[in-house]
C-alpha cells in the first residue's frame, strides 16, 4: 500500500508490517540512533543548568549573594534560559543550511556550533564574567537549537511508515537520556567533588563536549538522506542510499516503486509552485489551505505544550521540589536524579508500546491527561500550604508530609505523562506532517517557535514563583496556570488534531481535504477512504502500462 496506512505495529513482530525481509537491519537502527542522539542536547542542558548554577563555587565565583532576590531571580532565568534564546536563531537558520548543505553536513555545523559555545560558558564562568557566561551559552544555544530541526527531520525521511513514530521517539527519549545523565552526574560531582572546586560544574558541563563529539563523528559513518538526494536531483544517487538502507537490491520493485513515489510527490509540489523561487515557499507554507492548517498545528504544539510548564519543571527540578517539601541539597539532586529516570522509562514506553501501536493521538490525549492531573493536585497542595517556597523559615507540619510525598509522586507522574504526550508529539508532527519542498522550513519555523515559548517559559518561572509583593504570583498561583494550559491543550487535541500513525510522508496530504474544522475528528476516516480510491487508482493504472507493454512487445 504505497500511497496507503501501514497497520499498526507490533515493535516485538515487526515481520508483520507487511515490509520485505531485510528492511529492518543493522544500518536503518544505526542512522537511527546517530541522529536521534541529538536530542540528547537540550536533555543535557536541561538537566545541568540547574546543577551548575546552584553550586556554591559557581554562586560564589559570579558574586550571586551580593545581588537583590528580585536580581537573583533575573541571573538565574538569563543564565538558565540563555540556550533557548539562543536556539530561536538555530531553528531560524537550520532549514537553510538543512537544504543547502544537507542534514549531515548541517549536523556537523551544529555539533561544532554547540561545542564552541559550551567552551567559552566553562571559560568565562570560572573566571565570573558574567556577559561571557550568557555569550557562551547564547552561541551553544544555536547549535542546540538546529538539533529537533535536522534530527526528526532526518529519521522521518529515512524510516519505514510503520515504524516512523518508533523511530522519531528515539530522538525525544535520548531527551531524557541526556536529561538522566545530567542530572547523575551533578548528584555524583556534588557528592565526591569540593563545593569550592570549579570541577564541581566543570565536570558535568563536559557532557556537552562529550555528546557534540559523538554526533559530529557519527556522521562519518552515515548515508544523506535519500529524500534530500531527490530533492537535489540526484535519483539514482537516492536510490542506492535507499536500497543500503533498507538492505534490498537497487532495482527491486521495493525500492524503484519507494523512490518514485518521493520523486513523484516532489514533482508535484514543484509543478504547483513552479517558478516562484524561494518567496513561493512562505507562499506555499501561509498561502496553501491545507498547509496552513498543518502551520496552525505545528503553533499551537509548540504552544500549549511549552506552557504547560513541564519543561520548566524539568530545568528548575531542584528548586521545585525543595519548595514542594524536599530539604538538603543532596536529598534534592537524588530526587531529581529518580525524576529523569522516570521520564526515561516514559519515553521508552512511548517508543516501544504507544505511539505506533495506540497511534499518536490517544498517546497525546494519555500524557495531557496525567499531566493535568499532576499539575491540579500540586496546585491543590500548594494553595493548602501557601507559605512553601514564600517564607524561608517556614517549616512543614508533620501532618501535611504525606501530601508533600504525594505532591513528590505527581511531579514524577507530570513528567512520566510529558514524556508520552507532548514532548513526544512535538517533534513527531512537525516532522511528519509537511511536504517535502517546504519540510525544512516549516521544522525550522516550528522549531523556532519552540525555543521561543520554552525561553519564555523558563524565563518566567522563576519570576513567576515569587511573592506578589516581587512581581510573581506564589508557587500555588504558577502551577494553577500550569493545570490551566494543559487542560486546554487536552480540548484542542481533541477537537484539532488528526492521528497520523502508519501514513506515509507522501500521502499525508489526504488528511488535510476536509474543512478546517472537520479535520481533527473525521480526518484520518476521510483521508483512509481516499487511500483506497489512490491504491485502486494506481492498481489500474499499472495493469494498462503493463498491457501497453505487451502490445509493444506483440508488435515488435
Amino acid at each position: 500500500m504505497a500511497g496507503g496506512v501501514k497497520k499498526p505495529v507490533n515493535v516485538f513482530r515487526l515481520r508483520d508490517t507487511g515490509e520485505p525481509e531485510g528492511v529492518f537491519n543493522w544500518r536503518l537502527w544505526f542512522a537511527v540512533v546517530s541522529f536521534g542522539l541529538l536530542g540528547a542536547a537540550r536533555g543535557i542542558d536541561e538537566g545541568l543548568i540547574s546543577g551548575a548554577f546552584n553550586s556554591a563555587d559557581f554562586q560564589k565565583t559570579i558574586k550571586y549573594d551580593t545581588f537583590t532576590p528580585v536580581e537573583q531571580a533575573d541571573i538565574k532565568a538569563n543564565v538558565s534560559a540563555m540556550v533557548q534564546i539562543g536556539s530561536v536563531g538555530g531553528a531560524l537558520i537550520a532549514f537553510t543550511i538543512c537544504d543547502r548543505i544537507g542534514r549531515i553536513w548541517a549536523t556537523r555545523v551544529l555539533s561544532l556550533t554547540w561545542a564552541l559555545g559550551i567552551v567559552i560558558f566553562m571559560i568565562c564562568g570560572t573566571k565570573g564574567n558574567l556577559g561571557g557566561i550568557y555569550a557562551g551559552r547564547f552561541v551553544a544555544g544555536i547549535g542546540v537549537g538546529m538539533t529537533p530541526v535536522v534530527g526528526p527531520i532526518y529519521i522521518a525521511e529515512i524510516a519505514p511508515a510503520s515504524i516512523r513514530g518508533l523511530c522519531t521517539c528515539f530522538f525525544t527519549g535520548a531527551v531524557y537520556i541526556g536529561i538522566t545523565l545530567a542530572y547523575f552526574a551533578n548528584y555524583g560531582c556534588h557528592i565526591h567533588l569540593s563545593d569550592h572546586s570549579h570541577n564541581q560544574w566543570l565536570v558535568p558541563s563536559s557532557l556537552h563536549i562529550m555528546f557534540a563529539g559523538i554526533a559530529f563523528i557519527l556522521t562519518f559513518f552515515q548515508y544523506e538522506s535519500p529524500r534530500y538526494l531527490v530533492k537535489q536531483g540526484k535519483v539514482e544517487q537516492a536510490a542506492s542510499v535507499m536500497a543500503k538502507l533498507r538492505r534490498q537490491d537497487q532495482s527491486s520493485e521495493y525500492i524503484v516503486s519507494h523512490v518514485a513515489e518521493i520523486q513523484n510527490a516532489l514533482e508535484e509540489e514543484l509543478e504547483a509552485t513552479r517558478g516562484v523561487g524561494w518567496s513561493g515557499k512562505l507562499k506555499e507554507m501561509f498561502l496553501n489551505k491545507s498547509n496552513l492548517y498543518r502551520l496552525y498545528l505545528t503553533t499551537m504544539v509548540q504552544f500549549l505544550s511549552q506552557w504547560s510548564g513541564a519543561g520548566s519543571i524539568t530545568l528548575y527540578a531542584p528548586d521545585l521540589f525543595a519548595i514542594i517539601g524536599v530539604t538538603g541539597s543532596e536529598e534534592g539532586l537524588l530526587v531529581t536524579a529518580v525524576f529523569g529516570i522516570v521520564k526515561l522509562i516514559a519515553a521508552i514506553v512511548c517508543a516501544l508500546f504507544l505511539v505506533d501501536v495506540i497511534g499518536r493521538k490517544r498517546a497525546l490525549l494519555t500524557g495531557i491527561t496525567l499531566q493535568t492531573l499532576s499539575m491540579v493536585y500540586v496546585a491543590g497542595f500548594l494553595t493548602a500550604v501557601p507559605q512553601l517556597g514564600v517564607d524561608d523559615d517556614f517549616v512543614l507540619p508533620r501532618s501535611q508530609k504525606g501530601a508533600s510525598q504525594g505532591a513528590i509522586a505527581m511531579i514524577y507522574l507530570s513528567g512520566f505523562g510529558w514524556a508520552l504526550g507532548w514532548n513526544s508529539m512535538q517533534y513527531l508532527l512537525t516532522a511528519e506532517l509537511f511536504p517535502l519542498r517546504i519540510r525544512a522550513l516549516a521544522t525550522s519555523w516550528a522549531m523556532t517557535l519552540h525555543f521561543a515559548n520554552q525561553y519564555g517559559n523558563s524565563r518566567a518561572v522563576p519570576n513567576m514563583l515569587l511573592p506578589a509583593g516581587h512581581g510573581g504570583i506564589y508557587p500555588k498561583g504558577t502551577f494553577w496556570c500550569f493545570a490551566a494550559v494543559t487542560f486546554v491543550g487536552g480540548l484542542w487535541v481533541w477537537f484539532f488534531v488528526p492521528e497520523t500513525s502508519g501514513r506515509t510522508l507522501e500521502s499525508m496530504d489526504r488528511l488535510f481535504e476536509l474543512p478546517w474544522y472537520r479535520i481533527g475528528l473525521y480526518g484520518n476516516k476521510d483521508a483512509e477512504e481516499k487511500d483506497i480510491a489512490h491504491d485502486e487508482k494506481q492498481r489500474v493504472a499499472e495493469e494498462d502500462r503493463g498491457r501497453s507493454i505487451e502490445v509493444e512487445k506483440a508488435g515488435v
